[in-house]
């Protein structure tokens, strides 16, 4: 698949972003040399999880930049790719907060169940991280959130203040908002290590009268 096939995920297809940024956006990505995660899972976060469905927001900056390691979640890799560094700390935490966490990086199964894994830039090229940064990619997700905020409250989980700062007016007082410190290694024991994101989500939304995510199958 080329940068010319990509196809729009049809549940999210009316936003305006389609139609004012998109274009532009494909046009350059068609002229750029090597880019990541390619064509076929540049909108990996959107399809198959309209906006109807989407429980939980958990936002990432960009693509990793390493041929291989992205799918187009945010944090996820190939399931054969040993796990970043970022993410071995988020399993931690998963594993101190849930007594278990997957048997690999791929976080699809979060996907499949409502997590809306968001980067905030979906392109990235081959081994320059951010490089995509300013293409206007952060449109997509700020309306992809107050779409799906249509259809009910919003669990906010944002690492970092990029996400933070990315999100920031969009929060009401019925969705749950956990922001910590990023999971890198440069940041996490400030404030992510001991957090309990994972059962914090569960527990809101049991608390609203929906199922919980299931976070380590």
């Amino acid at each position: 698949m080329s940068a010319d096939q990509i196809s729009v995920p049809a549940e999210w297809a009316h936003l305006p972003f389609f139609r004012t940024d998109w274009p532009d956006i494909n046009r350059r990505l068609r002229n750029q040399g090597g880019w990541l995660p390619g064509p076929g899972s540049l909108f990996a976060a959107y399809d198959g999880l309209g906006p109807q469905d989407t429980r939980v927001v958990i936002l990432g900056q960009d693509p990793y930049p390493t041929p291989g390691h992205a799918n187009g979640l945010a944090f996820s890799v190939a399931p054969e790719i040993a796990l970043p560094r970022s993410l071995k700390n988020i399993f931690r935490e998963l594993q101190d907060d849930l007594g278990a966490a997957p048997e690999n990086g791929d976080l699809s199964h979060w996907a499949a169940q409502g997590v809306l894994l968001a980067n905030t830039a979906l392109s990235v090229p081959v081994g320059d991280a951010g490089g995509h940064s300013r293409w206007g990619w952060d449109g997509l997700v700020r309306q992809a959130i107050a779409e799906a905020q249509k259809h009910g409250p919003l669990a906010f989980v944002l690492w970092g203040k990029h996400a933070q700062k990315a999100v920031a007016d969009l929060p009401r007082p019925q969705d749950l908002v956990i922001a910590t410190a990023h999971p890198s290694p440069l940041s996490a024991r400030r404030g992510f290590f001991g957090s309990r994101p994972f059962s914090r989500v569960n527990r809101w939304l049991q608390e609203n009268g929906r199922a919980a995510i299931a976070w380590a199958s």
